[in-house]
């Protein structure tokens, strides 16, 4: 009997021995909870994208209770709900949140932009940019293979004809998608008013692009000389739009010879 029990009663006390053991040290080196940020965390939405700037939710929420930033309004996800929320465990007035969604400056589908050659590899748009720049004869458009359909948590951009398209409906300007995109070509746009928008980001010379897609900008200032808020610019071969002068008169978009600006009137309620 005492055979069995020896072994018995020995694991025993060890166990209790390690348990208080543990119960000491999770006393000891206990961190310090920071329950201002805990309530801050709890008025985000967990998206971790890094929108804010920080280093996901977790990051913003301990620049805001540390005093690092006092901008309640940099969560485009949360929206002014997170907004007044975060303001509201602060004790100050919410930040204007202005709401902005992602839109795809390209329309190089497979009727306006040829084939250069007949890809087979990797369906990524990085590594099919690495191969001649990519199978589509503009090198710098919409490769149409869809990182990031893949890559939004929202399912709010698809594939139409070649080119990734974004749902505003579904957008949360959450930008995940313009840092996965290897071209650059997705931007956010304020959605209370109608802007103008170059739908190109080819910087080569106006023949070399023309020829690559139909309606490809082809810098010939045309846009320049007919918008009178002085809201549009050439720079590096292509037209840009500046949203803060743009009025949304659509004069630009009349001049334009090859279609390449369009109206971006993505209004939404969330």
């Amino acid at each position: 009997m005492n055979t069995i029990l020896i072994p018995v009663v020995i694991v025993a006390a060890m166990g209790l021995v390690l348990g208080l053991g543990l119960a000491v040290a999770s006393k000891v080196f206990a961190v310090p909870v920071d329950e201002k940020a805990e309530k801050i965390r709890a008025c985000l939405p967990g998206a971790n994208c890094g929108a804010c700037g920080f280093s996901g939710c977790d990051g913003y929420a301990a620049a805001l209770s540390e005093g690092k930033t006092d901008q309640t309004n940099l969560c485009g996800p949360g929206g002014k709900d997170a907004a007044n929320g975060i303001a509201k465990v602060l004790g100050v007035e919410a930040g204007d949140v202005k709401q902005m969604v992602a839109v795809v400056l390209c329309q190089g589908n497979y009727s306006n932009v040829g084939l250069k050659l007949d890809y087979s590899g990797v369906k990524s748009c990085k590594m099919a940019a690495q191969l001649f720049g990519g199978p589509k004869q503009c090198t710098y458009g919409c490769l149409g293979f869809g990182d990031c359909v893949e890559h939004c948590p929202y399912g709010a951009i698809f594939l139409c004809d070649g080119v990734a398209r974004v749902n505003p409906e579904l957008c949360q300007s959450c930008k995940m998608c313009m840092n996965i995109c290897p071209r650059g070509l997705i931007e956010l746009y304020p959605v209370e008013e109608a802007h103008a928008g170059v739908f190109c980001k080819n910087r080569d010379k106006g023949a070399v692009t023309r020829k690559a897609c139909k309606q490809g900008c082809i810098a010939c200032t045309k846009c320049v000389r007919v918008c009178e808020a002085g809201a549009v610019t050439i720079e590096n071969n292509v037209a840009h739009v500046d949203t803060k002068k743009c009025t949304g008169c659509g004069k630009c978009m009349e001049g334009c010879p090859t279609g390449a600006i369009n109206t971006i009137m993505p209004k939404v309620l969330k």
